[in-house]
């Protein structure tokens, strides 16, 4: 049986183990992180009995490098695959030039003078979404309606962003799309398997709730994917070159568009994928040996 090294102990892995254990593969959790690691010990330090693939690249990369080096295995994704997709600026750039269509998007490198932030704001007709560039699960996302408000949450970031992950001080300055629909499609090796989109519920959405990140509250509601937005999806996996992602598509009447890539995506249920889905990761897995 095939052994695989999990580096996440969350949803992803506690789903993972049973369909993959039908289809001959061994899913093990390797903590990579807030422990000890003797490097006399080689990959001993994880298990006697060694691991043929990894799963996903761990996300604090320093750590990760240990683990990679005494686990000796391929990856899904790698080290390459995560850096690629981390960055939000980067992977914007990556998929516009590419021709696969993005929010309007300035890239802020803080610290930035008032003109500059000014001019980047006035690009838009209002309101904007301010993100830093490395952040999930919605964190540090703010809105601004007007241009002293973008100024005074520029002034926040100065004073207190450094994403611990990364140390990146650089944030993203996007259109706001209020009636836009949020979807997450699920890509394996270039083919969209499953996806769903995240709403928020009424009450949230009454009180002036607007980010749609399950981690925020909103549901996942597993829903069979139009044709150009499945195309959309697989594009953006092709432009990124990774074959395990997670694609957020933003949908409104008339375009839509990629916000963002993520190289570590949570499982979820199997009931919101396709038929098929375990097969595909199994493939996927085996693929890397």
């Amino acid at each position: 049986m095939l052994r695989l090294a999990v580096a996440t102990a969350a949803e992803t892995y506690d789903r993972m183990q049973e369909p993959l254990r039908t289809r001959d593969i061994e899913a093990v959790h390797v903590e990579t992180t807030e422990r000890t690691l003797s490097l006399d010990t080689g990959s001993d330090a994880f298990d006697a009995d060694g691991f043929d693939v990894g799963f996903v690249y761990p996300s604090r990369l320093a750590e990760g490098g240990v683990a990679d080096a005494l686990l000796g295995v391929p990856w899904v994704n790698g080290r390459e695959e995560i850096l690629r997709s981390r960055h939000k600026g980067e992977a914007l750039a990556r998929l516009s030039t590419a021709g696969v269509p993005t929010p309007e998007t300035v890239v802020v490198s803080n610290p930035t003078d008032e003109a500059a932030l000014t001019a980047a704001f006035e690009r838009f007709d209002g309101p904007v979404v301010v993100k830093p560039n490395s952040t999930t699960r919605g964190t540090g996302v703010a809105r601004a309606h007007d241009l002293d408000s973008f100024l005074g949450i520029c002034d926040y970031l100065d004073l207190v962003h450094d994403y611990r992950a990364t140390g990146d001080q650089s944030f993203l300055v996007q259109e706001y799309l209020p009636d836009a629909r949020d979807f997450r499609v699920m890509v394996v090796d270039g083919e969209a398997v499953g996806a769903v989109e995240r709403r928020l519920p009424d009450e949230a959405l009454a009180a002036g709730g607007w980010k749609h990140n399950v981690h925020r509250g909103a549901e996942a509601t597993g829903v069979a994917l139009e044709d150009d937005h499945r195309s959309l999806a697989e594009a953006a996996a092709d432009a990124m070159g990774i074959s395990w992602l997670g694609i957020d598509l933003l949908v409104t009447d008339d375009r839509a568009v990629v916000n963002e890539t993520n190289a570590r995506p949570t499982i979820d249920s199997a009931t919101k994928y396709e038929s098929g889905f375990w097969d595909d990761v199994a493939a996927l897995v085996r693929a890397q040996t």
